[in-house]
C-alpha cells in the first residue's frame, strides 16, 4: 500500500492524520474487496490552501472539509447503483487518486457537532476515498447508498454513524 500523506500544516501532526489514513484506507479497501496494493495521496492543508484548490478545480473559492480527485471516473450510470470496480494497472497497483483536507474547517465542524476530531477526520478520509471509488451524493439515491456504505465502514473502525 503506497500512502503518501503530506502535511502542509503542522496541526495535522497533532491530529494524527497519518495514523487515521493508515487505519481508514485498509478498511475502505476491505469493505470493497479491493487489493491492498493501492496508490493514495492525502494532503493535510489549511483553509486558505483548500479554498484555492476548491476555486481552481470546482469554481468555488472557499474552504470545504474534503476534496477528492479520482484517478479514474468510476461513477455508475444509473442513480443508486454501485460504482464501477476499479481496474489495477498492469503491475497490479490500483491508483485511487488524491484527497485534500482543510484543518480549520474540519476542526470547526467537529467542535460544532460535538464529535471527536479523530472520528470526524476518519469519516472525512473514508468519505474522500468513497468519492475516489465512484460514490457521490449529488442525488438522493446515490447519497443514501454512499452514506450507508460509509456508516458500515466507520462502524468497523469504531466510529459512530455521522448521519444519525
Amino acid at each position: 500500500m503506497e500512502l503518501d500523506v503530506v502535511l502542509e500544516d503542522d496541526r495535522w501532526q497533532g491530529a494524527g492524520l497519518q495514523a487515521i489514513v493508515e487505519a481508514a484506507a485498509p478498511a475502505v479497501l476491505a469493505f470493497h474487496n479491493l487489493p491492498p496494493d493501492i496508490e493514495l495521496s492525502v494532503l493535510g492543508a489549511d483553509d486558505a490552501r483548500i479554498a484555492m484548490l476548491n476555486g481552481d478545480f470546482r469554481g468555488k473559492p472557499q474552504p470545504t472539509n474534503v476534496l477528492s480527485w479520482p484517478a479514474e471516473d468510476l461513477a455508475a450510470d444509473t442513480p443508486g447503483d454501485d460504482p464501477l470496480a476499479p481496474e489495477p494497472d498492469p503491475d497490479g497497483t490500483l491508483p485511487l487518486g488524491d484527497i485534500a483536507l482543510a484543518y480549520e474547517t474540519c476542526a470547526r465542524e467537529a467542535e460544532a457537532g460535538g464529535i471527536a476530531l479523530r472520528d470526524h477526520l476518519t469519516h472525512l478520509v473514508v468519505h474522500g476515498m468513497m468519492h475516489l471509488l465512484g460514490y457521490d451524493h449529488i442525488n438522493d439515491a446515490d447519497a443514501e447508498l454512499m452514506e450507508a456504505r460509509e456508516a458500515e465502514i466507520l462502524a468497523k473502525l469504531g466510529v459512530k454513524n455521522p448521519y444519525d
